[in-house]
């Protein structure tokens, strides 16, 4: 049931065009009622209807249906006041940038006002006009509407169901073209990423630069310190000649705890400076380097990259495909209690 927000509109000082919109809706109703009436009033079988069960009002009126022309006129030189009052309205506010605009935004209000039957059935946009302007001011809430609600829901079926049709076209095109040989990854490493390659070193070099320095100070410079400190542990165990110096009386132990910690300061120390001396110049000549070792056995791995590609677009298809619509409907006949029989 539509409401109307009595508080909203107070608050909106929309009042008298509130007022105006009401007569405007009411003068719509009744001249749309009219006009259908009198359109199946010419029809030969409700006419003979009539005739036979209210002789008097047939006979009435036949006079108004012969002039119908003429009552219509009244009603459109009401709608055309209204029109051109709020296009004054509008000028005065300065709610378009030009002048002009109003005539052409409120097109079918115009239409609408012509005396043909193709171009009355514009009238009806004027309801939705006036209802559309109640419910930008919340005024009146469409939303909870059952009618608003019917509508919406159907639309958003035909858009989704079209448009997710124009979306698995495409990607099984994408995939055709994949399949056919199409040379995707080099376009990307061609047309993608080599223009932006100087930005992406930069990038590269700035992450580096930050993981360095979070070695180099805080909780997971010391959570790397650990990692390192038991990887050295158990290569300096494993040695040898490292294990040789726990014969040694008294001090090998110490040694060995110190050499093993000697070791895990410097390794630690050495990735620190590593990450943090890169900049983006060496970033560029590593890639540089890695691709002058180019070999015939890295197009197995553009192969992956394309089946990983193709399996991607496989299971966006899958998800694209499914109808949402029939689940929310689902829930929807859930949320509804069960009617007492």
């Amino acid at each position: 049931m539509l409401r109307i927000n009595w508080a909203n509109l107070r608050n909106s000082h929309e009042t008298p065009w509130f007022i105006l919109d009401i007569v405007m809706l009411g003068l719509l109703t009744i001249n749309l009622i009219w006009l259908l009436f009198d359109g199946l009033y010419g029809t030969e079988f409700v006419n003979h209807q009539l005739e036979k069960l209210t002789p008097g009002f047939e006979a009435a009126y036949a006079p108004i249906h012969r002039n119908f022309i003429l009552v219509d006129l009244v009603f459109i030189s009401i709608f055309f006041v209204e029109f051109c009052f709020r296009w004054i309205v509008s000028i005065v506010r300065k709610e378009h940038l030009r002048w002009y605009f109003y005539p052409f935004l409120h097109w079918y209000d115009l239409v609408g006002l012509i005396p043909l039957g193709a171009t009355r059935i514009f009238r009806f946009l004027r309801i939705f006009s006036i209802l559309h302007r109640l419910h930008k001011f919340e005024i009146i809430d469409l939303n909870q509407t059952a009618i608003f609600r019917f509508f919406t829901f159907y639309y958003d079926v035909f858009v989704e169901e079209l448009s997710d049709r124009i979306v698995v076209k495409v990607l099984t095109d994408a995939q055709k073209d994949i399949a056919a040989g199409s040379p995707l990854v080099d376009d990307i490493g061609r047309r993608v990423l080599a223009p932006r390659r100087p930005v992406l070193t930069q990038w590269l070099a700035g992450v580096l630069n930050h993981l360095g320095q979070t070695i180099h100070h805080g909780d997971n410079g010391e959570a790397i310190r650990q990692h390192v400190s038991k990887s050295v542990g158990k290569a300096v165990k494993s040695n040898a000649q490292v294990s040789t110096l726990t014969f040694v009386p008294v001090v090998g132990k110490t040694i060995e705890k110190t050499l093993e910690s000697a070791v895990t300061d410097i390794v630690t120390q050495s990735l620190v400076n590593l990450l943090s001396d890169i900049d983006a110049d060496r970033v560029d000549g590593f890639i540089n380097a890695g691709l002058e070792e180019y070999t015939p056995t890295a197009d197995v791995l553009d192969k992956e990259v394309l089946m990983i590609i193709n399996e991607c677009l496989e299971l966006v298809k899958s998800h694209v495909a499914q109808q949402r619509w029939k689940s929310e409907l689902v829930k929807k006949e859930q949320a509804i209690p069960d009617r007492p029989e």
